[in-house]
């Protein structure tokens, strides 16, 4: 589906089915560099369990009309724009890597517009890696080998996926090839440019910490300051799996969603 926002599309997957009032609203948003379809196994599976379902391509990603903000807190204001436009009421959050600060950040700026929180492969501060922000600052295709090597646990580069025939590697990197030129870059540099923590006493609702054990882009650890502030707040490790834990362990990533929700309601 598409939304208009400031004059300017938005495309979003609803996982086949219409924005249901009477449903809990869920929205997804994806990391740097990607686009909504990074949420498609989980997006198929709470558009039939019992929620409206918004997958996001952010602002000049995917589908979406462009530019992008240059920052983390243009995004989340952006984001509240979607879901003010939407008129649902307060949403469900989830978002992985740069995503998650986008939601963070709306969480601590917007908490009229968030029911509760999930953060995938998030930390207080996330580095990023000199040779990949020079190599995403010169649309060097070896800034997209990099985040799939790292993206992922060594095990997933050579199968083990619970689909058969699902190439792990391959997909990522065919992800991260639709995106437009610069905007890798841009998004690197948002997210070392964010900082979680003088929000963190803001956050008042509920949020899951969903941490890859072999993270090597956002190591487990860096979130251990945000888990103390947050007054309402679950951590899960997931194991066997890195940064991009949504494709490497789609079903461990729903239950544990899923779980959560379940809780709140």
């Amino acid at each position: 589906m598409d939304v208009v926002v400031d004059g300017r599309r938005v495309r979003a997957s609803t996982g086949g089915r219409d924005l249901g009032r009477d449903r809990p609203l869920l929205v997804f948003l994806h990391g740097a560099g990607m686009n909504r379809t990074l949420w498609q196994l989980q997006v198929r599976y709470f558009a039939s369990h019992g929620f409206s379902v918004l997958a996001l391509d952010l602002p000049g990603h995917g589908d979406s009309d462009g530019p992008p903000p240059d920052s983390i807190e243009g995004y989340a204001a952006w984001a509240g724009g979607v879901l003010t436009e939407v008129g649902h009421g307060p949403a469900h959050v989830v978002g992985l890597s740069m995503g998650a600060q986008i939601a963070w950040h709306l969480a601590g700026t917007q908490p009229e517009r968030v029911q509760s929180l999930a953060v995938l492969g998030f930390a207080e501060r996330m580095t990023v890696n000199h040779d990949l922000l020079t190599a995403a600052a010169d649309n060097d295709h070896i800034a997209l080998e990099l985040m799939t090597a790292w993206g992922l646990a060594r095990p997933s580069h050579t199968g083990g996926h619970p689909t058969p025939g699902l190439w792990m590697s391959g997909a990522t990197v065919r992800l991260l090839e639709r995106c437009a030129p610069n905007v890798l870059s841009n998004d690197l540099e948002a997210c070392l440019r964010y900082d979680a923590a003088p929000l963190a006493a803001s956050i008042d609702v509920p949020t899951l910490f969903l941490l890859g054990e072999r993270d090597l882009m956002v190591p487990p650890g860096g979130a251990t300051r945000l888990e103390a502030t947050v007054r309402t707040n679950k951590t899960v490790i997931v194991p066997r799996v890195s940064h991009m834990m949504m494709f490497e362990q789609p079903d461990v990533v729903i239950d544990e969603l899923a779980a959560f929700l379940d809780e709140l309601a």
